[in-house]
C-alpha cells in the first residue's frame, strides 16, 4: 500500500507538523475538524509537502528523519523544492 509523509502549515502561526498516511488529504481534513491534540490549538492547517512511499516502514523512517531535524529552514529548502534531505 502507498503511504506518503505530509506536511502540514498552520495558518494561524506558520508552525509546521509532519505526518504519514495513505491519504494525505483526507488525513488533512481530519486536522481541520474539532478534535483534542496538538493540531487542534493550531488550525486551520494547509497541506504544503509530501513524499510518496511504497511500503509503510519506508515512510515511518523518513517521518522520523524530517522530524529529527529540528530546523525551521531544512523544512522550508524540502517544501520550496531545494535538495534537502
Amino acid at each position: 500500500m502507498i503511504h506518503f509523509v505530509y506536511i502540514i502549515e498552520s495558518e494561524a502561526d506558520g508552525t509546521f507538523y509532519i505526518g504519514v498516511s495513505s491519504d494525505p488529504e483526507k488525513r488533512l481534513e481530519r486536522h481541520n475538524l474539532p478534535h483534542k491534540g496538538f493540531t487542534s490549538r493550531k488550525r486551520p492547517w494547509k497541506l504544503v509537502y509530501k513524499e510518496k512511499f511504497c511500503d509503510k516502514s519506508e515512510a515511518l523512517k523518513r517521518e522520523r528523519f524530517l522530524k529529527g531535524q529540528k530546523s525551521r529552514q531544512f523544512l522550508l529548502s524540502l517544501i520550496n523544492g531545494s535538495s534537502a534531505g
